[in-house]
């Protein structure tokens, strides 16, 4: 009970800010970029809401936004990297194991029909979509995509994902600071929204999936 208390906790994203600050911060953001059961972690609204508590309760995340959006980039990069050099590492048998609460093939299946349609920029556009922002750098070590070109993806997407959420928040927070009283319904409308974008992917592969077998 007190692990599933834990893991609940690593969803929350003013939880994960107040008990663990910066640290924390960038342990998720690393996880959720490249380690295989990362998928889950709240990335989007951990960023959002890291660069809006920075403008506004300064209390709770003592660091300039310069340092919190660097440090947000560097784990974001490192992870996917880790991510690579463990897909490239252990191959294909990663993506064949038994499906289990932290696995489900059907992840590996949407992310390589992305892959399949936009390439390299998986790495930028992934980014901003949940469980795929996580299996993409593994896909691409196991597919053995140049290092060069990976890396080139790795820094733009990092750059964008970072730098586009943890600026708008504080800014946001910025010109509006009792925006802060309305945290929850921020969160929730970033589950919403992402929930949204990957049932419609996964759509979308399924209706792929069927169009080649009928042909």
């Amino acid at each position: 009970m007190e692990i599933w208390e834990f893991i609940k906790s690593l969803t929350n994203p003013e939880t994960i800010i107040q008990y663990g600050g910066l640290v924390l911060i960038l342990l998720i953001v690393f996880a959720e970029n490249g380690i295989i059961f990362g998928f889950f972690l709240p990335g989007d609204s951990l960023i959002f809401l890291a660069g809006l508590i920075c403008s506004t309760q300064p209390e709770l995340l003592d660091v300039s936004i310069t340092t919190l959006s660097l440090s947000m980039f560097g784990a974001a990069v490192a992870g996917s990297l880790f991510g690579y050099y463990f897909g490239m590492k252990v191959g294909p048998p990663v993506f064949e194991r038994n499906e289990s609460m932290f696995f489900k093939k059907k992840y590996v299946d949407v992310t390589r029909s992305f892959y399949e349609k936009h390439g390299g920029k998986t790495l930028v556009l992934g980014r901003f979509l949940p469980i795929i922002r996580t299996f993409a750098p593994i896909l691409a070590g196991v597919i053995k995509v140049d290092f060069k070109t990976f890396m080139l993806f790795n820094f733009i997407g990092g750059a964008l994902w970072i730098f586009s959420l943890s600026l708008i928040g504080y800014f946001l927070g910025n010109q509006f600071p009792d925006i802060k009283h309305y945290v929850e319904y921020i969160v929730l409308g970033f589950i919403v929204v992402t929930t949204v974008i990957v049932i419609r992917t996964y759509i979308a592969h399924r209706k792929e999936q069927r169009s080649k077998k009928s042909i």
